[in-house]
């Protein structure tokens, strides 16, 4: 499939992209969002491929400072990543010369698809997440530490310590306070049995706590019911990190109730967050190994978008 190098214009200045085309003329285009973390524009591996070949464009790019591009991500709000997202979009529509797109986010790039939907209702046509938590961060984390602990097989009672430590934590990131001394304050439990579970990455450095508290102020309740474009939304049914469950209460109630006929929800059994059945294998493409009811289900999602 036709690809090329590109750029999309942001804040931190030019990110590098690729825009990957059908042979022929593109249905739809589809901006494709990572996940937390650092990220290039080659994470994506096959997907582009596979989409190009149902006649879907995509636009993929570094995150800031990934990749030889500008910035930090580290710096970034998830409204900052919206915008960046449909910086994203606006290319992809030019460059693609695509009526109908939108965005596709993996875990946190979930919120910021919903984030980029709810900010611009009439730039974006569709979005799709993929183990995007419908909850913000600090009940996701707090959901992923305690559940962390339990794999362990930690007791209540020290669950309960590390749960008072992790809201404590929250509570203070969100008000701001210095992170210096939060690390200083959670360096007293080094010895406690669940530090490793719950004070490690992303809770071991300054600027990973200001990260955080940046980011502990999302809330995608508050802004689903702004999105106005159908939504489509996977999960793992095994997810150790997201509370699925959950998600699909805020989905259901907050999503506008005249795009409900549009929506769809797939909670696949027997994966977790990544949506591998088994381990993956090295010398098979990993998208390839992902839910063998994903696939599908995308497509059909995509099908029906790109037909307005």
């Amino acid at each position: 499939m036709p690809e090329r190098n590109t750029v999309v214009d942001t804040a931190m200045g030019p990110l590098n992209a690729i825009l990957c085309t059908p042979d022929g003329p593109a249905r739809a285009g589809l901006v494709l969002s990572d996940g937390s973390g650092p990220a290039t524009r080659d994470a994506w591996q096959g997907v582009p491929g596979w989409l190009a070949e149902r006649g879907i464009a995509t636009l993929r790019h570094d995150k800031p400072g990934c990749g030889g591009s500008p910035g930090d991500w580290r710096a970034q709000s998830l409204g900052d990543r919206a915008i960046e997202g449909l910086a994203a979009l606006d290319a992809l529509r030019k460059q693609a010369t695509v009526d109908r797109a939108g965005l596709i986010g993996y875990s946190q790039g979930g919120w910021v698809a919903i984030a980029a939907a709810a900010n611009e209702p009439g730039l974006v046509d569709f979005v799709v997440t993929v183990s995007g938590p419908m909850v913000g961060p600090i009940e996701q984390e707090r959901v992923r530490i305690e559940r962390a602990l339990r794999a362990r097989g930690r007791s209540e009672e020290v669950i309960a310590d590390a749960l008072r430590w992790v809201d404590e934590r929250a509570d203070r990131l969100v008000a701001g306070q210095d992170p210096a001394q939060i690390l200083a304050d959670q360096a007293r439990y080094a010895r406690r049995d669940w530090y490793a579970e719950a004070a490690g990455p992303p809770y071991d450095t300054e600027e990973l706590l200001v990260l955080g508290g940046r980011l502990a102020r999302f809330d995608p309740a508050e802004i689903l019911p702004f999105v106005r474009c159908p939504v489509m939304a996977f999960f793992g049914a095994a997810d150790e990190l997201v509370p699925v469950e959950r998600s699909l209460v805020v989905l259901g109630e907050r999503l506008p109730a005249e795009q409900r006929g549009n929506n769809g929800v797939a909670v696949l059994p027997g994966v977790g967050h990544m949506l591998y059945p088994e381990p993956p294998q090295a010398d098979v493409p990993l998208f390839q190994q992902l839910s063998p009811a994903f696939l599908p289900l995308l497509e059909a999602f995509l099908d029906r978008v790109a037909a307005g």
